[in-house]
C-alpha cells in the first residue's frame, strides 16, 4: 500500500468511500462537484499492485494563513486497524509543515484516534468562523456533536 495525491480518475471512488460513511452519519457527504473542485486537497491510500484500488482517503483544507483542517478521513473496512488512517493523517500533517502552517484542526466522532496522534481537544469557539462553511451543509447544523481537536506543528 502506498499514499499518493489524488488524481481525476480517483474521484468516483473517493465519492463512494466518503459517502459510504456519510450514509452512516459518520462523515459529511461530499458531492462529485465538490470533490472535483477540491481534488488537490486529497491524498489516497492505494494498493501497490492495483494503482486505482483505493483503501483510504484524507483531505487537507487550508483555512487561513496558519491553519488547516484534516477532513474526510475514511478507510475501507478491510483496512481499518492496520495503521492506514495514521499514515494518511501523518501525510497531511507533513504537507501542512511543508506549507508553513502552524496549526491543524479536525472535527470528528473519533477523538481518541486523533489524540493518539498528538491532537488536543479544543472548544469549537476557538476556531475561526471561516471554517464553518462545511457546517452549513450538515444535517446536524447547528447542533454539532463532533469533537474539535487541534495540533500545533
Amino acid at each position: 500500500m502506498h499514499i499518493r495525491k489524488a488524481i481525476i480518475a480517483d474521484i468516483k471512488e473517493i465519492h463512494r468511500l466518503l459517502n459510504h460513511y456519510a450514509d452512516q452519519g459518520l462523515l459529511l457527504p461530499r458531492s462529485l462537484s465538490e470533490l472535483y473542485d477540491h481534488l488537490r486537497d486529497y491524498v489516497v491510500l492505494v494498493s501497490d499492485d492495483h494503482r486505482h484500488l483505493m483503501h483510504g482517503v484524507c483531505g487537507l483544507r487550508i483555512c487561513w494563513e496558519d491553519l488547516a483542517e484534516i477532513k474526510s478521513l475514511a478507510i475501507s473496512e478491510d483496512q481499518q486497524g492496520k495503521g492506514s488512517g495514521i499514515r494518511l493523517v501523518e501525510t497531511c500533517l507533513e504537507e501542512s509543515r511543508s506549507l508553513g502552517l502552524k496549526k491543524v484542526f479536525t472535527l470528528t466522532y473519533v477523538p481518541d484516534f486523533f489524540i493518539k496522534l498528538g491532537f488536543n481537544v479544543v472548544e469549537k469557539a476557538v476556531l475561526p468562523t471561516k471554517i464553518w462553511a462545511d457546517c452549513l451543509n450538515c444535517p446536524k447544523f447547528p447542533d454539532c456533536d463532533e469533537t474539535a481537536l487541534m495540533i500545533n506543528l
